[in-house]
């Protein structure tokens, strides 16, 4: 193979320039069993900040199986959500700590909530809701979020402090946002994930704003790489992908991985012991 192909077949990067997040869409939500088969069903007032329905919450059990059981749920420092019930449900029930146990002082993830034992904040990463990964903005009831205040009663131990009103000012009846903003608004969120210092971070959030998100980061990819990144999304799927930040929009700071090498060794030849005696002519890297 000749060194050009090799170089535009594959590529490398500093692993501390490099994030990896976990994309995970909402389990099934009570607008999602009428409006997957009947789009104005999403116009309905009854969906206003659509829950999860009792299926939504078997898929968020076996996707938290399967967090537990391939190990990413140690690895993960940062659960991002979006501030909807669906998604906060969706994220407490994947990557949040066990039943909430008599006698603990701490305050929970979720509180009772349709059924389900409440989720403690024990052992499990911290929890943010953020507005830039919510789903495409107005019209639709489903997508329009109750106020922080009545959030922090239901989720007590996610932090909601990035949030700024406590009323959804984003939201409006009479206009949906563009693919095209909701697009912007994915990737501006993305690049925000750089101003964070966790590596590796689950993010839970909408089909839409996934869809159209990705479907950008992939026109510079191989189509077969492109189709496997932005293909639509099913109810609690997770993917797993990496950042790289080609802009040097991250932190500067050193690798923790990287190792300096011959640090207070004496000046002289770093070369293998069987060239010692070889002209330094005829080395070559």
């Amino acid at each position: 193979m000749e060194a050009g192909a090799a170089a535009a077949a594959t590529a490398i990067y500093p692993l501390h320039r490099c994030k990896t997040i976990h994309l995970v869409r909402h389990a099934q939500g009570v607008h999602n069993v009428e409006g997957d088969t009947d789009h104005s069903a999403y116009m309905k007032p009854d969906f206003f900040d659509a829950s999860i329905t009792p299926l939504g919450w078997n898929q968020v059990d076996l996707l938290r199986e399967h967090v537990k059981e391939s190990g990413l749920a140690e690895k993960i420092e940062l659960v991002i959500c979006s501030p909807l019930s669906r998604t906060m449900q969706t994220a407490v029930g994947v990557f949040g700590g066990e039943s909430c146990s008599n006698g603990v002082s701490v305050p929970p993830l979720m509180v009772e909530n349709a059924g389900r034992p409440a989720v403690s904040s024990l052992n499990c990463p911290p929890f943010l809701a953020v507005e830039a990964c919510r789903e495409r903005l107005g019209v639709h009831p489903c997508d329009k979020r109750r106020s922080i205040t009545e959030y922090r009663a239901l989720f007590p131990a996610i932090d909601f402090s990035l949030i700024e009103s406590d009323e959804d000012v984003l939201w409006v009846p009479d206009v949906r946002e563009t693919f095209e903003s909701l697009a912007e608004r994915g990737m501006k969120f993305i690049d925000w994930l750089w101003t964070r210092e966790e590596r590796e971070i689950a993010i839970v959030t909408h089909s839409g704003l996934l869809s159209h998100t990705l479907r950008m980061y992939s026109k510079e990819c191989h189509p077969t790489v492109a189709q496997e990144v932005s293909k639509y999304f099913a109810n609690c799927e997770l993917r797993s992908l990496v950042l790289v930040d080609r802009s040097m929009l991250g932190s500067d700071g050193p690798s923790y991985n990287n190792y300096p090498g011959k640090m207070k060794i004496p000046a002289g030849l770093d070369l293998p012991s069987d060239d010692k005696k070889q002209p330094l002519q005829n080395q070559s890297g």
